[in-house]
C-alpha cells in the first residue's frame, strides 16, 4: 500500500523548472532511493514533499492530499525531513537539538522516551549529550540530524544525502543504521549520490535526470542496468 505518492509534480525556482512531472510511490515499510547527478532535482523532490517549494501536481501521504499544507503541518502529519548538509543547530547541545526535533510533542515523558530510543541507534549521542553540536565530527552531526528527525515519531523519513562529506567507515555506519531503522518498521525515501550503496540497501529505486524520472525498477535490477552502471556506478 502506498504511504507516499507524488503525482505529476512540477516545481519551479523563478522561471527555472526544476521538476518535470515527477511521479513516485513509496510503500509502507520500504526503502526507496532516488538517485541522480548534482542538480538533477533530488533535493527539490524532497522539498516538494515537505511544502518548502511551490508545486503543480499532487503529493499524497497516508491517503490525504497534502499538496497545499504548510511545512509544520506536513511534519506533524508524520513526515520527517533530514536535509542535505545536516542543518543541526550548531550552537545548541545535542540535548537541545533533539528537543527541538520534538517541537510539537507536549508530553515530556514521550520526549524522554524518544531520546532514549535515539541513543539505542546512536550510542555516540549519549556520550555527547551535553556537547555543543557544532563541535562534533561530521559523522556525529549526521547521526544527530537523523535522530532529531525521529523525535516527532514519523511514519516516513526523508533522507537527503546522508553520506555526503563523510569518511567511508562512517558512511558504512550510517547505512547500517538506515537499514536498522527500516527493519524496525520505518519507511524511508533516500536521496543519495552514492548510488551503489543506496541501491544495496533499497527495495526499489528511481533515477532522476534534469527534473524527470527516467528509470524505475527494483534495486537489484537497477544495479544491473547498463545505463545506471555507466552513469552512476562507474
Amino acid at each position: 500500500m502506498s504511504l507516499l505518492q507524488l503525482k505529476q509534480v512540477e516545481a519551479y525556482y523563478g522561471a527555472i523548472q526544476a521538476l518535470r512531472g515527477v511521479t513516485i510511490d513509496v510503500n509502507e515499510g520500504e526503502i526507496v532511493t532516488l538517485i541522480g547527478s548534482n542538480g538533477a532535482g533530488k533535493s527539490t523532490t524532497l522539498k516538494s514533499i515537505c511544502g518548502q517549494v511551490k508545486i503543480r501536481g499532487e503529493v499524497w501521504f497516508n491517503g490525504k492530499n497534502i499538496s497545499d499544507q504548510m511545512p509544520h503541518m506536513i511534519a506533524e502529519s508524520g513526515i520527517a525531513h533530514v536535509p542535505e548538509g545536516r542543518r543541526i543547530f550548531p550552537r545548541m547541545t545535542v540535548k537541545d537539538n533533539l528537543e527541538m526535533g520534538a517541537f510539537s510533542v507536549k508530553s515530556k515523558s514521550l520526549i524522554r522516551e524518544r531520546i532514549e530510543k535515539s541513543f539505542a541507534y546512536f550510542p555516540r549521542l549519549k556520550e555527547r549529550y551535553h556537547q555543543v553540536g557544532g563541535t562534533m565530527s561530521g559523522g556525529e552531526q549526521q547521526m544527530l540530524a537523523i535522530a532529531r528527525g525521529l523525535m516527532m515519531g514519523p511514519r516516513i523519513l526523508l533522507l537527503d544525502e546522508p553520506s555526503m562529506g563523510l569518511a567511508p567507515v562512517i558512511v558504512d555506519q550510517i547505512f547500517e543504521i538506515i537499514q536498522e531503522l527500516n527493519e524496525s518498521g520505518m519507511t524511508i525515501l533516500l536521496v543519495e549520490q552514492n548510488a551503489y550503496q543506496a541501491l544495496q540497501i533499497a527495495h526499489r529505486g528511481y533515477v532522476i535526470q534534469t527534473g524527470e524520472i527516467i528509470l524505475q525498477d527494483n534495486a537489484a535490477e537497477l544495479l544491473k542496468n547498463d545505463q545506471v552502471k555507466e552513469a552512476y556506478l562507474a
